[in-house]
């Protein structure tokens, strides 16, 4: 066990000093003018083992387990009971924005990052099309926890809403990171803004796919 949680604690570093030399990269000369092979050699490894970790390049700045098509309908399969689906999105993104998570680019130097991504049309692509793909991920669990068929327009009605309101809150974020705010004025913002799309949504949405609470034994 010992030797097993030190091996995945090298890899853990390894894959992190691949990604931070690579963004590191990226930001001074740019996206596109970096390739496989100056990312290895600068974090000091074989272009293989780049590879090993992050299987395409726009990985090494999107990788899945932060930017996963399947965000949100895993945040929405993981609710609590008496959690609606629109409930766990709402306080999942409360809790890392209330954390400054780098999920929600709220780290400190992340404004470059940014404008790295933004001048890059593969990245911007990527983060287009992953939130559709979000979206439409979302929508599959909503009608399988609903119990409704998969072209029943409500479940997609509802994953639409749950989608727009994630991104105008990474939109909001990306807006201020850009004018220069520091991340704590972006995260109270944001938890205002977060207030406000609450109270505008509806009962119809706030209480849509609400998960039961486990009955009792009798």
């Amino acid at each position: 066990m010992g030797t097993e949680g030190l091996r995945e604690r090298k890899k853990r570093q390894t894959r992190q000093r691949i990604s931070d030399t690579a963004l590191e990269l990226f930001v001074e000369r740019g996206f596109e003018q970096v390739t496989i092979s100056e990312v290895a050699a600068a974090a000091e490894v074989s272009v293989n083992t780049v590879y090993n970790y992050f299987d395409t390049k726009e990985d090494l700045v999107l990788p899945p387990d932060e930017a996963s098509p399947r965000r949100l309908a895993e945040i929405v399969r993981q609710r609590r009971p008496g959690e609606s689906a629109a409930g766990a999105v709402l306080a999942r993104l409360r809790e890392e924005v209330r954390d400054r998570e780098r999920r929600v680019g709220l780290t400190a130097g992340f404004g470059r990052v940014l404008e790295m991504m933004r001048a890059a049309p593969t990245l911007t692509a990527r983060l287009e099309d992953l939130g559709r793909q979000m979206t439409d991920a979302l929508a599959i669990v909503l009608a399988e926890e609903t119990g409704t068929r998969q072209d029943d327009p409500l479940p997609r009605t509802v994953a639409w809403h749950i989608g727009s309101l994630h991104a105008l809150v990474m939109t909001e974020i990306g807006r201020r990171t850009s004018a220069g705010e520091r991340p704590d004025v972006i995260a109270d913002a944001v938890l205002e803004l977060l207030d406000v799309i609450e109270s505008l949504l509806g009962d119809r949405i706030l209480r849509y796919a609400v998960r039961e609470e486990p009955s009792c034994p009798e």
